[in-house]
């Protein structure tokens, strides 16, 4: 078994090799002034299981592009098995044609990959779960939930609520919910653009709660600061959040700042920016995760006990 990292987020890519047992492959990833990209694997992969570790994010175009070039350099390198490694699936919310003349550029990210060599993909917390079927491969799709919910545990919440901060979120509140043993209530929201929206009502009771809103991603904040504003006006105790990939932007930064939401629990699937001690955001690492998956997918065993919450 071999592994190696493109410039996506080589930081996890690193502690996930340290906990496997490993070292990075070593690996030349250049860029041409016409921006064209060069990758060279320097170490002999011939008949390795080889995991390439890439999250699509930041410059997504660029890390897919590399994440491509990767995956064939190692196939044309006779790699015995390509298992391209997504902490973060970049373009998954474009999953469905919800208007007319519009892509599902998730199902042709899925297709690229395959076209270029993947034998398996493992990814961690997809934006929506029916991306999986895009694949006529082996796609392992594991949780962050275990490794925040131990998190959460540590801080020995009482009286706590799960929201979920729209209807489509749901079945994750739901899920963090029984994990956590806490009650559950939704926000309804209306998006009027893509960075603003408007939380105008409340199913469920929070006030002297602390509560909790779930969501997979976030990026400007708008969903969440909006929804904690209204849990923090319909009496709440306090207002946490928990998603697995943070993308936020300086705008999402400052939503952040100025919300009643007083820490945003989030992973390392994505480089996380310097923010500041001020910015609320406390980062989890999901390398542990993704290495046990590594390894038992590396000796033929289950990965589903990866999804257990122990009490």
């Amino acid at each position: 078994m071999k592994i190696l990292t493109g410039t996506g987020n080589p930081k996890l890519a690193e502690l996930i090799a340290a906990s496997v047992g490993v070292s990075l492959c070593e690996t030349n990833i250049t860029r041409f002034p016409d921006g064209e990209i060069f990758v060279k694997i320097v170490d002999n992969v011939r008949g390795e299981d080889l995991f390439i570790i890439q999250s699509v994010s930041i410059e997504p175009n660029n890390m897919l592009m590399e994440l491509l070039i990767m995956i064939d350099a190692a196939k044309r390198a006779s790699a015995k098995r390509i298992t391209a490694v997504l902490p973060y699936y970049g373009y998954a919310r474009q999953d469905r044609k919800d208007q007319p003349r519009v892509p599902i550029t998730a199902k042709l990210v899925a297709n690229l990959l395959v076209a270029a060599g993947a034998n398996r993909i493992i990814c961690v917390d997809l934006h929506a779960q029916q991306i999986q079927g895009f694949f006529d491969i082996p796609v392992d799709h594991l949780y962050g939930s275990p490794v925040i919910v131990k998190y959460l545990r540590s801080l020995e919440l009482k009286k706590l609520v799960v929201v979920s901060p729209d209807a489509g979120g749901l079945k994750m509140a739901d899920s963090y919910a029984k994990m956590l043993d806490a009650g559950i209530a939704l926000v309804g929201k209306q998006r009027k653009s893509c960075e603003d929206v408007v939380a105008n009502h409340l199913v469920g009771d929070v006030e002297g709660r602390n509560t909790l809103l779930v969501d997979d991603m976030t990026s400007t904040a708008g969903t969440l600061c909006a929804a904690a504003q209204l849990l923090a006006d319909a009496g709440a105790q306090s207002v946490r959040a928990a998603v697995s990939h943070s993308l936020l932007s300086e705008k999402g930064i400052i939503r952040l700042k100025e919300s009643p939401i007083v820490e945003l629990v989030t992973t390392n699937t994505i480089t996380q920016r310097d923010w500041g001690n001020d910015c609320k955001v406390t980062v989890l690492s999901v390398a542990d995760l993704l290495a046990e998956a590594i390894m038992r997918i590396h000796n033929g065993q289950s990965v589903s006990s990866l999804f257990e919450i122990k009490k």
